[in-house]
């Protein structure tokens, strides 16, 4: 492969590896991009539309996206703002995976209880951006300043060994340390996997094809969260039903033979699926069937 082949083409970036690769390669089957990746080669050719991936470290994706190298990326949230491309780049949908809580933690068994009785001290951290302004924020409203102020100290990886080793009162980290003997004080952001693409695109052209990819993969985020629920209901009792399943947008309401009854179908959270059937059986409805929509393809 070299350049030519990827003239004209929309690139967008996946993470190389980790737990958002996986989950990258089921919503790009679901929106139907088909490719082959050869071993070693981090950068494929979609066969079924002008697009090119291109497979990268998630740390690096808000840069190449937020300076025009890419067109689309998917990368964390988190990993936006601690690069510093939060003004660069739109998240255009959030995906609803590779959910996580950078939070701060300390020793279990130690004096330590809040964030407040921490400012002042050693925080270990792999995120370095997102920590100092935390803590910077924090040690204003504590009026605390020179060396009296929270000093951040970078870690690139064994965050949860630096509380053990006496190399930080406390550490700010995305994972659970219990089994290190740490807890959670405090959350600082909450973050998900996310589609992004530039906010100055350099491609005018490709306006089309991210618009379409965007509405495909927002159908896969979609059917990963909601099922279709039927059932029938008296229309009498039509109002109480409607009250149970509203659907995303408005439930799809059809006539049947028998008088004064309705077919009901909806859209509903697959979480809240076992409440929301045994609300409609107390309230008198028949055959309650539910769809899943998973395995649906664009």
């Amino acid at each position: 492969m070299n350049a030519d082949s990827l003239d004209g083409r929309l690139l967008f970036a996946i993470p190389k590896k980790g737990r958002l690769y996986e989950k990258c390669l089921s919503i790009l089957a679901g929106a139907d991009i088909q490719f082959r990746r050869h071993a070693r080669l981090d950068v494929c050719l979609v066969l079924n539309h002008p697009i090119a991936l291109v497979f990268l470290p998630a740390s690096d994706i808000p840069s190449f996206v937020g300076k025009g190298n890419v067109d689309l990326g998917i990368t964390g949230h988190d990993v936006i703002v601690e690069s510093q491309m939060h003004e660069h780049v739109t998240e255009e949908l959030r995906l609803g995976f590779g959910k996580c809580a950078l939070q701060v933690q300390v020793p279990e068994a130690g004096s330590i209880t809040t964030v407040e009785d921490l400012a002042g001290k050693r925080v270990v951290t792999s995120f370095e951006v997102l920590s100092g302004d935390y803590f910077g924020k924090l040690d204003d409203q504590l009026q605390l300043s020179g060396d009296k102020r929270t000093k951040i100290e970078y870690v690139g990886g064994s965050v949860e060994a630096a509380c053990a080793l006496g190399l930080a009162d406390g550490i700010e980290s995305g994972d659970t340390m219990r089994a290190a003997g740490l807890h959670a004080i405090a959350t600082v952001l909450e973050t998900e996997a996310v589609l992004i693409k530039s906010r100055v695109p350099k491609h005018e052209a490709h306006s089309n094809l991210i618009t379409l990819l965007t509405n495909r993969i927002k159908g896969v985020v979609a059917a990963s969260k909601y099922a279709i629920c039927q059932y029938n209901i008296a229309r009498d009792r039509l109002p109480s039903a409607i009250a149970i399943t509203p659907g995303r947008r408005a439930p799809t309401i059809s006539p049947l033979e028998t008088d004064n009854w309705v077919a009901v179908s909806s859209m509903v959270e697959k979480k809240k699926l076992a409440q929301i059937m045994d609300d409609l059986v107390t309230i008198g409805a028949e055959d309650v069937l539910i769809f899943n929509l998973d395995n649906c393809r664009v």
